[in-house]
């Protein structure tokens, strides 16, 4: 299945979301979605899923045997085998939940589809949607600004991996691990239990200046690639350590001559509010 793989807010809850591009379809993680219909944690959803399948295989219904499986990110990072079904499947899961909520997630679910037909056609939709999120999150235009021109970046340098014969998930996310444990002194994981951040995304909650050396390690490991042409992860992951040391190198000296530490578990300060930012 050819997936884009991302997230979706429904009223500031996560619900993992991939994108098939040859069925022009979304396909969203069940439990997600049981967790906000029945305002319940991920465990709890998850064992309403488990009992909810049980009484639809007793009644015959066809919904569990079709449901499909993609690897998405869990809460620790990592990419597994998680229950997905199509927007026609879940209205009709929808019926077998009693919800309060039934009906405006009907409603979100038809915007989901639409908004992602009018991004096929005219790209810049889609920035522009971005954009308002951030701004409806309290971000400063000039955060915003910094974090839209991160995700230029990390295409670049995720393009760059691909072109040196990268190509499995695991990879890509080892190697972001590399390139973020050089550069802050954290891995990924570290940087995230230093921000207290579980499902949301460590870009949001990055200060100016942290999101600023990332894209410094990024875009220094993409263009060391591209002048000594590596390939293999072996000959890459050289590429991306180098790269990275480059923007360590630049916190060092910021960190010195300000007397401050650049990386540390406070969130955008240009933000008026902190809060959920996954996005």
């Amino acid at each position: 299945m050819n997936k884009d793989n991302s997230i979706k807010l429904f009223e500031n809850k996560n619900i993992r979301v991939a994108w098939n591009e040859k069925e022009e379809t979304w396909y969203f993680s069940v439990v997600d979605i049981i967790s906000v219909l029945t305002d319940s944690d991920y465990t709890k959803a998850r064992n309403y899923w488990k009992w909810l399948k049980n009484k639809l295989n007793q009644e015959g219904s066809q919904l569990v045997s079709k449901t499909n499986q993609l690897k998405m990110i869990a809460t620790d990072g990592k990419r597994y085998n998680t229950d997905v079904m199509n927007s026609e499947q879940i209205l009709r899961l929808i019926q077998s939940i009693p919800s309060k909520k039934a009906e405006p997630f009907k409603l979100w679910l038809a915007e989901v589809g639409q908004d992602r037909i009018d991004e096929t056609y005219d790209p810049e939709i889609a920035i522009n949607r971005a954009l308002e999120t951030y701004r409806k999150k309290g971000y400063s235009e000039e955060w915003i600004n910094q974090r839209l021109k991160t995700i230029e970046i990390r295409k670049e340098f995720t393009d760059e991996l691909k072109r040196t014969g990268i190509s499995q998930n695991k990879d890509f996310a080892i190697l972001t691990n590399v390139l973020t444990q050089v550069w802050s002194g954290y891995t990924v994981k570290e940087y995230k239990n230093l921000k207290g951040l579980k499902k949301e995304n460590l870009r949001d909650n990055m200060t100016n200046m942290e999101l600023v050396l990332n894209m410094l390690a990024e875009t220094s490991s993409t263009e060391i690639s591209k002048g000594v042409n590596p390939y293999g992860f072996s000959e890459t992951k050289e590429t991306v350590i180098k790269g990275a040391n480059v923007a360590k190198m630049a916190k060092e000296q910021i960190e010195k001559a300000s007397g401050k530490k650049i990386v540390s578990n406070k969130n955008s300060k240009n933000k008026k509010s902190l809060g959920d930012t996954s996005q």
